[in-house]
């Protein structure tokens, strides 16, 4: 990349940069599922304010529809962000931050907002069929992240017959269809999420496994084909769009999902959450060559539990998310079914350090009569329920979006409705939620803010569940920096 610039894109020159200079948040874009697939209103974006001067703190101000049955909005990305901070002296334009990019697990329909027009009301500006994705036999769009030069890329898990299939779509900066992205004969088994370094001329992906299992629920006899569903990493030359590399994490490394590579990004290591046996992988670059290796850094154990059935079976944690502070001194983690979130310090990244941990949550609360510890290697008793404003929290910790300056944690409840119908119900009938944790950034430590409390309970076409959070200006897992001597 050029050092000579005419100009700044949006984001910031360096993670640091937007950990030191970044505002505090004021909006939080939330996308939210609608579990009643007959509500023909369907899924929508919502718009909390999470400003404490506003008179509509922790309220849901405005909420914008699909007007359809059956999306399953889950993720949401940025057309530009960080890393296209960095404008060349010879480019006609200069990026601008301005639409939100939700693609849907179930419809494969796209949807793209205007979110500068009026922020507080995102608007729907452009629909995207899911026939245009099946055209190039791909489904399930997953994680989007925009790319300096414009284009706007989407991991793909399935096919058009719901097979699994690990690739990305690729569309330009106008959101026309331009294809696959990935060359050659080489194609990852599974896919989900993806990060990119180019400096190293490398990206990362993860894998979930192939729509048409996962879409019903989860079967644990869907592991006999570990074709369809995932175990692995797939690294990806980024100049030429090839696989070169895949590493198999075994039994341990079952379903690896949110992927990140460190924020800095002249270092090439990052973390995987394996979300199956709540293990977190570290993968670095090895040393005078482009082949990568993964270890297991955190081992979170299973318990064995009977949940009214009157057998009892091991109950992984499921780590569904991840999320690295800006400065790469935090690394937190979630555990859905367990309850607990977790706080670890990565300085040294071999070797992560647990610092806090809070429970919201969780299938193994104190107050569930049915359910039943016969083994926990961890806890000595069974977690509280947890209450928040007086309503007991169902579910477990989900998604998660970090501030800028790393203070605060937002929380959401839903991993996806057809997951969270089985696993919990209550949660799907009553609407889930969003809380706050409070962080302490200097010596670790979390807690719960007491008086936060964003409820779904009460929507207007009935209980929603809210998942992927997002902030009008990036955050710490939408943004990618470059580096600006790459």
């Amino acid at each position: 990349m050029s050092n000579k610039t005419c100009c700044r894109g949006p984001g910031y020159a360096t993670p640091l940069d937007a950990m030191r200079s970044g505002p505090r948040e004021k909006l939080l874009y939330t996308v939210t599922v609608q579990p009643n697939l007959d509500e023909p209103h369907g899924d929508y974006l919502s718009t909390v304010d999470v400003d404490p001067e506003s008179p509509t703190y922790c309220q849901i101000v405005h909420r914008t529809f699909t007007n359809r049955k059956g999306d399953e909005l889950h993720h949401s990305g940025w057309n530009a962000c960080s890393s296209c901070y960095y404008v060349d002296e010879s480019s006609k334009t200069v990026p601008k931050r301005d639409r939100l990019v939700l693609p849907s697990l179930n419809s494969d329909f796209i949807y793209i907002l205007d979110v500068v027009t009026d922020p507080r009301k995102p608007e729907i500006i452009k629909t995207i069929d899911g026939d245009v994705l099946k055209s190039h036999n791909v489904t399930a769009p997953h994680t989007t992240h925009c790319l300096a030069n414009g284009n706007i890329m989407i991991s793909v898990m399935g096919d058009a017959e719901g097979y699994a299939k690990g690739d990305f779509i690729l569309f330009d900066k106008d959101f026309n269809c331009i294809g696959t992205w990935t060359k050659g004969d080489k194609k990852a088994l599974c896919g989900y999420d993806f990060w990119y370094q180019p400096y190293f001329d490398v990206m990362v992906s993860s894998e979930w496994g192939a729509p048409n299992k996962w879409r019903r629920g989860w079967k644990t006899g869907d592991l006999e084909d570990m074709s369809q569903y995932g175990c692995r990493l797939n690294f990806y030359k980024w100049s030429t769009q090839t696989l070169y590399q895949t590493i198999d994490l075994g039994s341990d490394g079952i379903t690896p999902l949110e992927i990140r590579f460190l924020h800095n990004p002249k270092k090439a290591e990052g973390f995987v959450g394996c979300a199956l046996n709540a293990k977190v992988f570290y993968f670095a670059k090895k040393a005078d060559s482009d082949e990568f290796e993964a270890k297991k850094v955190i081992d979170i154990p299973g318990k064995l539990v009977d949940t009214g059935s009157g057998v009892a079976e091991d109950m992984g944690g499921m780590i569904s998310d991840i999320i690295i502070s800006l400065d790469d001194r935090f690394l937190y983690v979630n555990c859905w079914r367990h309850g607990d979130l977790r706080q670890y310090d990565i300085t040294d990244p071999e070797n992560p350090k647990l610092t806090g941990q809070v429970f919201l949550g969780g299938a193994i609360c104190s107050d569930l009569p049915n359910v039943i510890v016969k083994e926990d290697k961890e806890l000595k008793e069974r977690p509280p329920a947890r209450y928040v404003k007086g309503r007991r929290l169902e579910g477990g910790p989900q998604m998660m979006q970090l501030s800028l300056d790393g203070k605060r944690l937002y929380v959401s409840s839903s991993l996806y409705s057809p997951w969270d119908k089985q696993f919990y119900p209550k949660m799907v009938s009553q609407g889930g939620h969003i809380v706050l944790i409070n962080v302490d950034t200097v010596n670790g430590g979390m807690s719960l803010d007491e008086d936060f409390l964003v409820d779904f309970g009460n929507e207007p076409y009935g209980p929603s569940l809210p998942h992927e959070m997002r902030y009008p200006g990036g955050d710490c897992t939408s943004d990618i920096w470059l580096a600006n001597d790459a």
